[in-house]
């Protein structure tokens, strides 16, 4: 008993010694998807994203972290608004794995496309579990992932990975992405749901202004 919650602590810790102020995660956020839109042929295409309904950003997603072979990571979302633009940013947070003897973790920023009604409705939701209908960007960049229509039209949400300039596929099945009240919280300074920031004319925070003005550019409809 004394090792199990020796080991609870240690995870405990080394999960809040990279934890970072919604500011800070913020400036990761844009620096993540700066990073991951395609300028050329590498990345995401901005076509694919000019697509899509809405957008998770999940900047520094640790996986296969310690003995749980799970995930875990905090990030944003926003969406598209009717007449242009793209709405304030609400918190999310991603968790997920089962127990194994995985040890050992590394840092992966996560972009999600939310590509059609079903996958707004499974953001939109308090909490709803990874599934099927995710599909994870395996290898598949610029013109390749452009012409794929196939995967755009079946995929509810369409998954990037990116680590040490590398995109990479990342199975997120089972994991569960869920509404980050207190970060909200931090944020707009009052308690608010993530429904309300994405569907209402809520004002970004300041802190907030960099990642909107970041998509607006990036993220134009295509």
């Amino acid at each position: 008993m004394t090792r199990l919650i020796l080991i609870g602590t240690l995870i405990s810790a080394a999960l809040g010694a990279k934890e970072l102020t919604p500011d800070k995660r913020m400036q990761h956020a844009v620096n993540a998807l700066a990073e991951m839109v395609a300028t050329n042929d590498d990345g995401i295409p901005r076509q694919l994203i000019g697509k899509a309904q809405c957008i998770v950003i999940v900047p520094g997603l640790l996986k296969g972290a310690f003995l749980f072979g799970g995930k875990y990571g905090r990030g944003f979302a926003s969406c598209r608004k009717p007449h242009g633009g793209w709405t304030a940013p609400a918190s999310v947070r991603i968790e997920g794995g089962s127990f194994g003897g995985q040890l050992g973790g590394s840092y992966t920023d996560l972009i999600m496309l939310v590509m059609n009604k079903k996958g707004m409705n499974h953001l939109l939701s308090d909490k709803f579990t990874l599934g099927a209908d995710v599909a994870s960007v395996e290898g598949m960049t610029g013109k390749d992932a452009s012409i794929n229509t196939d995967l755009t039209a079946r995929a509810a949400i369409i998954t990037y990975s990116h680590a040490k300039g590398l995109f990479a596929g990342i199975s997120l099945e089972g994991a569960t992405l869920h509404t980050d009240s207190g970060e909200n919280k931090k944020l707009y300074g009052h308690e608010i749901s993530n429904k309300q920031i994405l569907l209402t004319k809520v004002a970004p925070p300041p802190a907030a202004k960099p990642l909107v003005l970041a998509l607006n550019k990036l993220a134009r409809r295509g």
